[in-house]
């Protein structure tokens, strides 16, 4: 009955990625009647790791908190280099592990409490493969762990000290089929416990879109993206494509929503809304023609989950293969992996809209079939079930 989750990052700020995916299988696990732990660290921001959150204990929405300070700041820039050296240059098991420590987030004290007080807890899963605290992490805890990759295919998977992440857990939950299939490509899941399962979506009541366009001067025909606003999204390369389409229709504007990390042209046709509450965002989806994904990497995108569960079509970049197969098996959208499809799909998404209602039928049907809560809750009680936690 006690679950320990151990992720980067935690808390009502941490909007996204598999922060806020390990935030929401806590928290819905907490209401089913667990006894949830996070340990953590006190860092807001992904890039400089700075410390921003007080360390310490704290409780939030039925969820406890243990929260580390992290011992030094990351200089993105200087790592960037270094990752782009072992990359693809013969280096050293040593290198990988000055790797680890420059990716970060360096939380010593985080990995010491996991070591001290793994008697307090039935299960320790992890969310994503790629930073120290996971590391180190599945090092010390000796049994009943679980891994959720959350893994795109990226050089790091290929780095020598992946082969510790990834066969030390004795459980793993997987985002999509995709994800799984490049995983067995490179790592061995036999005799393993694994589920695909996600994170669950709510399918809102009927959306007023109306409201959306009034509250922010925004009125169709607009596409839409929400998310982390970044040239390693794919924004940057969005922006261009969409540049270069907006002559052919003066009409159409493209929406960002989300936290703004690059700089965007001023252009009438390209409006940037910072930060909406999650009832403004489904507003803004429901509203739009299509929501689009341009990102390279992701391993299950939450905002596109959030799309379809208001019965909007995707438009998503082809060579991210969890987005190509959101489309293909929800029947949910169109995907480009160049300038040339990008227009050609916009053209269909704009002329359409019998094609628009069909797609976003589909994606409903989708979601609720594969991303409901229920199914979520289900699969991982499963997961608790197999290594010995039982509900009283």
């Amino acid at each position: 009955m006690r679950i320990a989750f151990i992720v980067q990052r935690y808390g009502k700020e941490v909007t996204g990625g598999s922060e806020l995916h390990c935030r929401q299988i806590a928290e819905r696990l907490a209401d089913t009647g667990y006894d949830c732990t996070v340990y953590t660290t006190t860092a807001k921001d992904y890039i400089t790791w700075k410390n921003e959150y007080s360390p310490g204990e704290t409780l939030f929405n039925g969820v406890r908190i243990k929260r580390f300070d992290v011992e030094k700041e990351r200089d993105i820039e200087s790592f960037n280099k270094y990752s782009e050296w072992i990359f693809f240059n013969e280096h050293t098991q040593e290198d990988e592990i000055q790797w680890i420590e420059r990716q970060g987030p360096c939380c010593p004290r985080l990995i010491e409490a996991l070591e001290k007080e793994e008697k307090d807890h039935d299960i320790f899963i992890f969310f994503t493969y790629l930073y120290y605290n996971t590391y180190w992490g599945l090092k010390k805890v000796k049994e009943r762990k679980t891994l959720v990759p959350t893994a795109h295919d990226e050089p790091a998977l290929r780095l020598d000290i992946m082969k510790e992440v990834f066969s030390s857990p004795q459980a793993f939950m997987f985002n999509t089929e995709s994800e799984k299939k490049m995983l067995e490509e490179l790592f061995s899941f036999e005799n393993k416990f694994h589920e695909i399962v996600g994170v669950g979506v709510d399918v809102p009541p009927i959306v007023e879109s109306s409201h959306f366009g009034q509250k922010h001067g925004v009125y169709p025909p607009f596409i839409l993206y929400a998310g982390r606003i970044e040239a390693g999204k794919g924004c940057q390369e969005l922006v261009e494509y969409f540049l270069r389409y907006s002559p052919k229709y003066p009409d159409l504007t493209l929406v960002l929503i989300g936290k703004l990390l690059m700089d965007i042209p001023s252009h009438p046709q390209i409006k940037y809304l910072g930060f909406l509450s999650p009832e403004e965002k489904d507003e803004a989806m429901a509203s739009s023609l299509a929501t689009v994904h341009p990102s390279y990497f992701e391993s299950l995108c939450m905002a596109a989950l959030e799309s379809m569960a208001v019965q909007t079509p995707l438009l998503v970049q082809e060579r991210t293969e969890p987005l190509r197969q959101h489309c293909l098996k929800g029947g949910s959208g169109l995907f480009y992996s160049n300038y040339e499809e990008f227009g050609a799909a916009l053209d269909i998404i704009l002329k359409d809209s019998k094609l628009r209602k069909i797609l976003g039928t589909n994606g409903l049907n989708y979601v609720r079939n594969n991303y409901s809560w229920p199914k979520v809750i289900e699969k991982y009680a499963k997961l608790l079930n197999h290594v010995g936690v039982r509900l009283s």
